[in-house]
């Protein structure tokens, strides 16, 4: 039977490569010259340093646009709260790698809602969707798609 995963993952590389580009887009702006801000990637976290919030909120805002220059959705992106100590304001930027079991089970509800001829269940961070016809797992990657969960999704490992 046809089968295949629901995941959501980011690309390392092109996390790594978006925050770079923002690094020198943020040396060559106007706005930011003699200011102290930087970006800083620690596995799956950025955390963005400027002195003050707006310049923050604008640097987000570079880095957002860089990520979709790279290919990596910005749903990924969980900003934390913006955080001030001493002159310096910064905030943490998580990135969603993995479904979470509390979104893997809205997904679960939505397909079984839509009444899909299809068998899905959770394994870890992802959902195998098995079923008879292709048409029904098309219909599934259709509804994921379009499903507003807050998170990017992709299909891999389809089997015939």
């Amino acid at each position: 039977m046809p089968s295949f995963d629901i995941v959501s993952e980011i690309d390392n590389v092109e996390l790594r490569n978006a925050v770079d580009n923002s690094k020198r887009e943020l040396a060559t702006r106007f706005d930011f010259r003699g200011v102290d801000a930087s970006f800083e990637l620690n596995k799956e976290v950025v955390k963005v340093s400027a002195d003050s919030d707006f310049q923050v909120t604008q640097m987000i805002d570079i880095l957002r646009g860089n990520l979709a220059k790279r290919g990596v959705d910005a749903r990924a992106m969980e900003p934390k709260d913006v955080v001030h100590t001493g002159k310096t304001w910064s905030q943490d930027v998580h990135f969603k790698n993995g479904i979470e079991a509390l979104i893997a089970k809205k997904l679960l509800k939505m397909i079984k809602d839509a009444k899909i001829k299809v068998q899905a269940q959770i394994q870890g961070e992802q959902l195998r969707i098995t079923g008879k016809k292709r048409d029904d797992l098309q219909a599934v990657m259709q509804l994921a798609r379009e499903s507003d969960l807050g998170q990017p999704f992709q299909f891999n490992n389809f089997r015939d």
